[in-house]
């Protein structure tokens, strides 16, 4: 994906990533940090500054100093990251996620399938906050070196980072309160993953917690999913005092299809679920045209907190008691290859 700036060709996507996954950082101390700015062609100057000059056309890197927030993770760093944006695009969810897809095709066929992806959710790296239409990634985790694919503020960025203080920073973030983990966090099999660990996650305490969490979940999932190229297939089940019966079917790729198995004695047309004619474009999502259903839409059209309001009434009406009695399905952890913890949500898998 060459582009011309006047005469000039500018250095591809692919290119790019091929560079910096190569680029020595020698401990990412000033020194180290000023001989990869050279190596890249960059123009940096100095420690006082955290732009670089790149003379891409989609803006200049940032180089993100170790501050307040990140020196507790780190090990004699004195930077965190380099990002570089790759390409802007309107602000809305759809025209974000097609931007991130578009870049993240072309980093992987240079440097192959990510080992880890996921989302960030509400809680970026060193407590930043993700764009709101979703916070995708994609990392090939190297050492000492990382490098991410990641949703900013205005469109896809590259960022190189050391690998040590990122991971500190999830790693230490499990500490069982709500909400210290958002987003979701998926690995392969790959052998960059070897000695990867996983924090610890929580668990939701309330109803009101659990509406807030999945709603989040849900409202940015078409988006995040489209981003990334992944279908995730999610069933929920709720125990009751007689059984744990298969309540809800999250489907979502380029869309968010929820399909609903309550019993009859339930009255799901006035909690809010629809039939198969009331939404036609699931009829290729559930082969069932008996089963009550929502199409939620694609990127940037669910209303995630409305969705979680009537999950969440559907599963008391049907005696779910308390959250730590909906379940999600073990099947929702197997992702395209990629072992996933959805950490943000707070609720049991099993």
């Amino acid at each position: 994906m060459s582009e011309q700036r006047g005469s000039i060709e500018e250095e591809s996507i692919a290119d790019l990533a091929r560079r910096l996954v190569a680029a020595n950082t020698d401990g990412w101390t000033p020194d180290g940090v000023k001989a990869l700015v050279a190596e890249l062609g960059w123009t940096w100057n100095g420690p006082a500054h955290d732009a670089v000059l790149t003379g891409r056309s989609s803006g200049n890197a940032r180089l993100r100093p170790v501050g307040e927030y990140e020196e507790r993770y780190t090990d004699g760093e004195s930077y965190v990251e380099l990002a570089v944006p790759l390409a802007t695009a309107p602000l809305e969810a759809a025209a974000q996620a097609t931007a991130f897809r578009t870049v993240q095709q072309e980093v992987t066929a240079a440097l192959g399938k990510p080992s880890v992806m996921g989302s960030h959710g509400g809680l970026g790296p060193f407590y930043d906050s993700g764009p709101i239409w979703g916070a995708p990634f994609m990392r090939w985790r190297g050492s000492p070196d990382t490098l991410e694919l990641r949703a900013g503020k205005a469109g896809p960025e590259l960022v190189l980072q050391p690998t040590g203080p990122a991971e500190n920073w999830f790693w230490r973030q499990g500490i069982g309160e709500e909400h210290s983990i958002s987003g979701f966090f998926g690995s392969n099999r790959d052998q960059a993953n070897a000695g990867l660990g996983f924090p610890g996650g929580w668990t939701a305490r309330s109803w009101e917690t659990v509406t807030r969490s999945l709603g989040d979940f849900l409202g940015a999932l078409p988006a995040e999913t489209t981003a990334l190229g992944i279908r995730i297939g999610m069933p929920f089940y709720g125990r009751t005092e007689r059984s744990a019966p298969l309540l809800f079917d999250v489907t979502c790729g380029d869309r968010l299809s929820i399909g609903c198995f309550a019993p009859d004695d339930v009255d799901l047309a006035a909690l809010g679920w629809g039939t198969v004619a009331d939404h036609p474009g699931t009829a290729s999502v559930f082969s069932d045209d008996d089963l009550w259903r929502v199409d939620a839409g694609g990127p940037g059209e669910p209303k995630g907190h409305a969705l979680a309001e009537l999950l969440v009434a559907t599963a008391k009406a049907v005696g779910v008691s308390q959250p730590t009695d909906l379940i999600v399905g073990g099947e929702a952890e197997y992702v395209d290859g990629y072992y996933v913890n959805y950490y943000g949500l707070g609720l049991r898998t099993g």
